[in-house]
């Protein structure tokens, strides 16, 4: 068949979405959702598209049944509700085990029952015969389908079953199907197949079965959406993974990564066209539900995918951003980002002042000593990678356009313990000039830096008061040679908010104190800064 048929083909078939972030997905190392957590995520994936949300295994604990109970009120507009199961137990009747009586009472819109496919995991963990496990396999599945619109078999270790014992991995197959599996999912449950195995199994099980086929895959060896995609190519029409990749040991196969490389790269349907840029968004909100740090290199949605570091590169990118971007990063929720580096060029200092609204041009001086602060900054320890505001600071003071808003005439810091029974207490006092005008005042804090910022804010706060409107929302430490040990230079990095914005400044020196002291300053001078462009701007 040649290419151009091939994707002819891709663009006619719809490939089912199968999502398992809250029942596979839970079983990550980290991540405990709770009933509204899984409940809210619900709402995001069918908002996004999924065709099934496997919600849980009723009966496994107390959260999934009570999630369960309360999804049957969710007004989903797309998506189908699935409730997760094993066959019934060797030696009974499916309607004889307590597991396929709780499915029938979560009241789901289909099940999805997994069952052995690897000869040996039927000897040694059902301990049954080889008979009996199809015999529960093939009652299971026809007793459910009795009550369910919708019965999906998961094939568990399915590739590694095929490998071991093919006729007996597709039998198992066989039997789900003559009792009428709406799907035959594949698993590779232990996550150790390669792209090839998977093409040419799913080939051969093809010529085997007439049913549907879905695929299954975990990312032991990094590869599990390689391998899903891989399958779809192969001729299945079913793909199952979570929101991030997120599992048990080292993940699912990611959605995030499938849904864009199946529908911009292959071009098989899977979500609505306009529903693309919505990937971002909801991989942000599962990773703030499950209170994970989102994964800044994660593949089309991280912060990093569309972010551009060295001056060959943003010169090339100003001139034509597929140069060094495989798709438009606005398709999936995504923007470019110009980092500024010892490693930029002036095409990185340019696009970074067009962001701030500085006019630079390339044959300019301006740009050239810009360029060369920056290198001599980040040689003695400074990032600006992550602290834009201070970046921005950075540039306009440089052009020109910015004075600090106020002076420093001095500070002490105290620390006070006075046994090891007692905590410390920390004292800063602070003395600061505005227009002229002196300000003195202290303040206690938490910590000396605590204290210092509450000093400097308590200063401000008479001549800006707005700057109540401040949070610190993050506050990082890194010691960048522990060499010299306690003596080592430090970087600290301050993440800052208000009502509207976010905002990251940096700092470095050898002394903890006036790293953060130098963060600190400038996540204040940049909220008058702000506010005082606003307030020029409604004039």
């Amino acid at each position: 068949m040649s290419s151009s048929s091939t994707n002819q083909e891709a663009r006619l078939r719809k490939v089912e979405l199968y999502d398992t972030t809250l029942r596979d997905g839970s079983q990550s190392e980290d991540i405990s959702f709770s009933v509204e957590d899984k409940y809210a995520i619900a709402l995001k994936l069918d908002k996004l598209g999924i065709d099934y949300i496997e919600a849980g295994w009723p009966g496994a604990n107390p959260k999934d049944d009570k999630l369960f109970k309360a999804i049957k009120d969710l007004a989903l507009i797309h998506a189908k509700i699935i409730a997760f199961g094993s066959t019934c137990k060797p030696g009974l009747k499916p309607e004889q085990d307590k597991i396929i009586k709780a499915l029938i009472d979560a009241r789901p819109f289909g099940v999805t029952i997994v069952g052995k496919s690897m000869d040996t995991h039927v000897k040694s963990s059902l301990k049954c015969s080889l008979e009996e496990n199809l015999r529960i396999i093939a009652d299971t599945i026809g007793y459910l389908k009795g009550r369910f619109p919708y019965v999906a078999y998961d094939a568990e270790h399915f590739f590694d079953g095929f490998i071991a014992n093919k006729d007996y991995a597709v039998k198992t197959l066989k039997a789900a199907i003559k009792n009428g599996a709406d799907r035959i999912v594949l698993c590779d449950t232990n996550g150790g197949m390669i792209p090839s195995q998977i093409a040419d199994i799913v080939k051969s099980v093809r010529k085997e079965v007439k049913a549907p086929l879905g695929i299954h895959c975990h990312n032991d060896g990094d590869l599990a959406v390689a391998n899903t995609i891989s399958a779809v190519s192969a001729g299945v029409d079913h793909v199952q993974g979570t929101i991030n990749g997120i599992g048990e040991r080292c993940g699912n196969a990611n959605l995030c990564s499938i849904i864009p490389n199946l529908s911009l790269k292959a071009g098989y349907k899977t979500i609505p066209e306009e529903n693309m840029k919505m990937l971002l968004e909801i991989s942000r909100f599962v990773d703030e539900v499950a209170n994970l740090p989102p994964n800044r290199h994660q593949p089309y949605v991280g912060d990093s995918a569309f972010a551009h570091k060295g001056g060959i590169h943003v010169s090339a990118v100003m001139k034509d951003p597929m140069t060094y971007e495989h798709v438009d990063p606005g398709v999936v929720g995504n923007k470019r980002r110009i980092l500024v580096s010892e490693q930029s060029g002036k095409s990185n200092i340019i696009y970074k002042a067009r962001e701030f609204n500085v006019d630079l041009i390339k044959e300019s001086t301006s740009a050239q000593e810009i360029v060369n602060i920056i290198k001599d900054l980040e040689d003695s320890g400074f990032q600006f990678e992550g602290a834009d505001a201070s970046l921005e600071l950075l540039m306009k003071k440089a052009m020109g356009m910015h004075a600090r808003f106020f002076k420093l005439k001095g500070f002490r810091v105290i620390v006070d313990k006075h046994s090891d029974e007692l905590d410390p207490i920390s004292e800063a006092t602070i003395m600061i000039e505005v227009d002229n005008r002196i300000e003195h005042t202290a303040a206690l804090g938490n910590g000396p830096v605590n204290a210092l910022d509450s000093a400097l804010r308590k200063a401000l706060e008479k001549f800006y008061p707005r700057i109540k409107e401040v949070e610190l929302l993050d506050y990082k430490v890194r010691v960048l040679s522990s060499s010299t040990g306690t003596g080592s230079v430090v970087r600290v990095l301050i993440e800052s908010g208000d009502k509207k914005d976010r905002w990251n400044t940096v700092g470095v020196s050898a002394n903890i104190i006036e790293a953060s002291w130098i963060a600190l300053v400038d996540s204040l001078d940049y909220k008058i800064y702000k506010d005082t462009v606003k307030e020029q701007k409604k004039v």
